[in-house]
């Protein structure tokens, strides 16, 4: 079980470091996604397994994790947000699409300065170290 549970955090790691260098490029909608999906299965890949990481070293790493979701997540919610009422057939140039796009905007921005920061300290290597894997 122990092999499991090292492979499977190894390949979650990896594949939360590439779906971070992707939102890095460019911050679309599906990238936005893809980082938020991988964010949670690596969460709850942590908490499921715990016992089998040193100390309590996984719940700090879901720690640091929560902020990058939030903030993953206040554009998320906007994309959907402008996916809808693009669907319910409101024009852009409404002040309820425009009064969106500018908070996605701005949402976007935060979310590039926090993905910057995660991005220069290579936080999967760092986590590897601290989860013995």
């Amino acid at each position: 079980m122990r092999e499991y549970v090292r492979a499977e955090t190894g390949r979650l790691l990896e594949r939360f470091g590439a779906e971070l260098k992707r939102a890095a490029r460019g911050a679309d909608a599906d990238a936005i996604h893809d980082l938020r999906v991988s964010i949670r299965r690596l969460s709850r890949c942590l908490r499921v397994f715990a016992g089998f990481y040193p100390g309590r070293s996984w719940k700090k790493i879901r720690a640091e994790l929560h902020g990058l979701l939030q903030s993953a997540g206040a554009v998320r919610d906007r994309d959907i947000a402008l996916a809808l009422i693009g669907q319910a057939g409101v024009s852009p140039r409404t002040a309820i699409h425009r009064k969106l796009a500018t908070a996605r905007t701005a949402a976007s921005r935060e979310m590039a300065a926090e993905i910057g920061r995660w991005s220069r300290r290579d936080p999967a290597a760092k986590w590897r170290r601290k989860l013995e894997l």
